[in-house]
């Protein structure tokens, strides 16, 4: 609460380190012009208010905080004479908003001395024309220059995720391929098996019976088991034994493909009841012809379902077609990164997930998540490499409050103590040259606490660090979102 204006001494202002170097007549001009203001305990003015005025301590304590989430933060605390706040980028005019980009507060009773903003950027102007131009550029630029690299930095985590999605792709399309070319020869030699039989004086009975049995082959490759190494080897071992028992030539062969597709000692048995004795042969050969085009019929279409399920991915990654602000499910943002970053993690790391599925939805903006998930989960794979093997990704959702946690549990090195308060600085790395820009986390921090009104942190030590991300269960219109700071 303010106390009322008070006189303005020239004197007392002169000795604050900010005007110390100005003349009498200027010195004049500020304590005409500005006044000296007293307030008790309590707040002074609150971030996202309209900024009216700059404050410069004469005696006292003030604390500067911030807004994160529904909190605010304390981020300085002085009862330094001449500190400085409010409406420090009034020379900018209405280039930028113009409003107070945090709150502040004074503990005991405390003397301003309060100059208008409009008057201090006349005087900015006036007195220190250059150090306007400078300080323009320089805040412009650094706007400009976190655009870029921003920019720059979703680029190169895009063109390490299309590196990746491209082997993942090649996999499953090349498996096809082949597929499809083995298809046709099987096919082939089918139909060719097929003009055998007919040709061979088959009553319509047998005839009747080889295709029944087919059909019935056919929805046994439907339901094979999967069976151990070991059980697949003494199935191949009894199906071999029996083949070469009724005279079927190549039994070594076929077997493994008859075990493959779920048929045993007893199937063959029944196939064997149902055709006479000189059939046999032509018999078991196209139901081998059967079983093989039904197997590559399954690996091209688990081949196409895993090239349409990682498009699938990329596009929900990528958030393509999405609106950029939108009702989103957490876990589905979660299981796209995942997957586009699948090939980087590798086989040493195991994944787990611990989601809550009873989570709602909340309101954010997708893309931009996606690109905090890449970040965390880059840093802690990279985490995980430096101990010289594999390692544990546990990625963890939960609800504390009115707030959803996702949270990224690695067990690599850890992050030293002496390094701990610089992580979220930009440009900061502890990766090799070439490999980290420094600029993930203060990126993801960005996203989180900016454009989410939500919240990272982190904890560590040697194998357990956890990194966690609180978003609101509830957001804010978008087009309330604050722009981001310089």
């Amino acid at each position: 609460m303010s106390g009322g204006p008070a006189p303005c001494s020239p004197q007392e202002i002169g000795s604050l380190f900010l005007f110390e170097k100005l003349t009498p007549e200027q010195l004049g001009r500020l304590c005409g012009e500005g006044r000296v203001e007293r307030f008790e305990p309590g707040p002074v003015y609150a971030e996202g208010d309209p900024a009216t005025c700059f404050y410069v301590v004469l005696e006292g304590t003030v604390v500067l905080s911030r807004r994160v989430g529904g909190d605010d933060v304390e981020v300085s605390r002085t009862s330094q004479r001449g500190v400085y706040a409010g409406a420090m980028q009034a020379y900018l005019g209405e280039r930028v908003p113009q409003v107070y980009t945090n709150s502040l507060r004074v503990t005991e009773p405390t003397r301003f001395f309060v100059l208008p903003a409009d008057t201090f950027a006349s005087i900015m102007r006036e007195w220190f024309p250059m150090a306007v131009h400078l300080l323009e550029g320089l805040f412009f630029g650094s706007k400009s220059t976190q655009r870029a690299i921003g920019q720059r930095e979703r680029l190169l985590a895009l063109g390490s995720l299309s590196a990746g999605l491209t082997h993942e792709l090649n996999n499953p399309a090349a498996a096809a391929v082949r597929a499809t070319a083995t298809l046709r020869e099987r096919v082939g030699k089918m139909r060719h098996k097929l003009r055998v039989i007919s040709a061979g004086g088959y009553d319509r009975e047998t005839l009747a019976r080889l295709v029944e049995i087919q059909e019935r082959t056919a929805e046994q490759v439907a339901k094979a088991p999967v069976l151990s190494p070991l059980e697949a080897a003494d199935r191949e071992d009894a199906l071999s034994d029996w083949l070469d028992d009724h005279g079927i030539a190549e039994g070594w062969r076929i077997a493994p493909t008859f075990v493959q597709a779920g048929l045993d000692a007893d199937w063959l048995d029944q196939v064997a009841a149902a055709v006479d004795g000189e059939v046999l042969p032509g018999a078991i050969g196209w139901l081998s012809y059967t079983v093989e085009t039904e197997l590559l019929m399954d690996e091209i279409e688990d081949s196409t379902s895993r090239i349409s399920h990682l498009v699938d991915a990329a596009k929900e990654y990528a958030q393509l077609d999405r609106a950029p602000f939108q009702i989103a499910d957490v876990h589905e943002l979660l299981d796209s990164t995942l997957l586009m970053l699948s090939g980087k993690i590798g086989q040493s790391i195991e994944v787990v997930k611990e989601y809550d599925r009873g989570l709602p939805r909340i309101p954010a903006y997708p893309a931009e998540l996606n690109q905090v998930w890449t970040n965390l989960i880059d840093n802690a794979v990279s985490a995980m490499r430096q101990t010289g093997g594999g390692g544990t990704l546990t990625v963890r959702t939960a609800r504390q409050h009115d707030r959803l946690l996702v949270e990224f549990r690695d067990t690599g090195t850890g992050i030293p103590a002496d390094i701990r308060d610089r992580v979220f600085d930009p440009f900061f790395t502890t990766k090799p040259v070439g490999e980290g820009t420094g600029l993930g986390l203060d990126i993801s921090w960005r996203i989180v606490v900016n454009k989410h009104h939500g919240s990272l942190r982190f904890d560590s030590e040697p194998g357990d660090t956890r990194f966690q991300v609180l978003l609101p269960l509830t957001a804010p219109d978008p087009d309330d979102t604050p722009e981001e700071p310089a």
